[in-house]
């Protein structure tokens, strides 16, 4: 009786420890660094979801303090689980969980250093990346580009997870909130991670609008002015609702 006792006493205190183990790295971590990772993998799914990334592309990352949680690379985001939680330092040192953090970190990190985003959505939507092949900026469209601070430039090709082409973003999100990168995709940053992904999601109707308008044959789509565009600029800092 003893013996069973003790085993199952054994048993339960295994159970424990594996259930513990598991648990190790939400435990290690403050609450709101967990409610950012779930919200971090939600918005990952989301853009599986509305078919703005295939598969593994693209990369979405959130700051916590002086901390930034980031997807892992190679992992598909239904795979994620809480305890797959991914954090760097500002300086890109690992500091949080053992999956590899994504290899575009050195944009993330750019952002998160020079600006005073808490969070970055990368993509490789359709519409917006064949934009990118096609011009130097998406032409004004649209007067929602206001939102995004203005005519949306393209930033040079260079090659992916290279401080290159975060050189080339940096200088392309001068004055903006989001750009689009030659042959690539994609990235926009903002206050939360919705305001991030809302202005991923604009971005790409906006290209979509213009590819649709500009394939009618002769006929050429009308564009706004940049005064335009920036006296809409000016009527957005009221909207919506008081805080």
């Amino acid at each position: 009786m003893a013996d069973q006792q003790g085993n199952a006493r054994d048993e339960r205190g295994e159970r424990a420890d594996a259930r513990g183990s598991r648990d190790a790295p939400r435990r290690g971590a403050p609450d709101e660094v967990a409610h950012a990772w779930d919200e971090l993998v939600a918005t990952a799914r989301r853009t599986v979801a509305d078919g703005l990334v295939v598969g593994t592309s693209g990369n979405v990352s959130v700051r916590v303090g002086d901390t930034v949680l980031v997807t892992p690379t190679g992992v598909p985001y239904d795979r994620l689980t809480p305890d797959d939680v991914t954090g760097v330092d500002l300086s890109g040192r690992q500091v949080l969980g053992t999956l590899r953090p994504t290899s575009e970190l050195p944009m993330h990190l750019a952002i998160h250093t020079t600006t005073d985003a808490r969070a970055v959505v990368h993509t490789h939507a359709v519409h917006a990346t064949a934009v990118s092949t096609l011009v130097e900026e998406l032409p004004l469209i649209h007067y929602m580009a206001a939102a995004l601070g203005g005519s949306v430039r393209v930033a040079p090709y260079a090659t992916y997870g290279t401080p290159r082409l975060a050189e080339n973003m940096l200088r392309a999100l001068t004055g903006r909130s989001a750009c689009l990168l030659q042959n690539h995709g994609t990235i926009t940053y903002g206050d939360t991670l919705s305001e991030a992904y809302d202005r991923t999601a604009q971005l790409e109707w906006m290209s979509h609008l213009w590819l649709t308008a500009s394939s009618v044959p002769a006929r050429t789509p009308t564009l706004l002015t940049h005064d335009q565009v920036a006296e809409v600029g000016e009527r957005l800092r009221g909207y919506g609702q008081p805080k």
